[in-house]
């Protein structure tokens, strides 16, 4: 098998096919090995050529909320009275530190993500 860098799209577009023809290879034998280092270098490739910016607390909870079927009653416990839920799901209001703790400990939201400003509506 031959393994290089990958330092082009077409270095990264080869890579891609070689990991999807070893996609089955048993791990521990040398196909698998193999599988092993290409996934590891395509992952670094992707990291320095695609990155995908962290998306807005406010987004992130809206997604959140949609995708577990919650409603901003459900996230009173969080952050705070029915006002104040609105107010930071309508940008009126940022979230505060103890809001993003009580939201990563009870649903599990990434403190990146919550970490990150929010653009304010005025």
């Amino acid at each position: 098998m031959d393994i290089r860098p990958i330092k082009t799209e077409a270095d990264y577009e080869w890579a891609l096919a070689e990991i999807e023809a070893l996609f089955d290879a048993e791990p521990d034998t040398p196909d698998g090995d193999c599988l092993d280092v290409l996934v590891t270098l395509v992952e670094a490739y992707e990291d320095k050529h695609y990155n995908i910016p962290l998306p807005d607390p406010v987004d992130m909870l809206l997604y959140y909320m949609e995708s577990r079927g919650l409603t901003r009653h459900d996230l009173e416990p969080y952050i705070g009275t029915r006002a104040r839920v609105s107010e930071v799901l309508n940008r009126k209001r940022p979230l505060t530190l103890n809001m993003m703790r009580k939201l990563h400990a009870g649903l599990g939201i990434s403190g990146d993500v919550l970490l990150r400003p929010v653009a304010i509506a005025a």
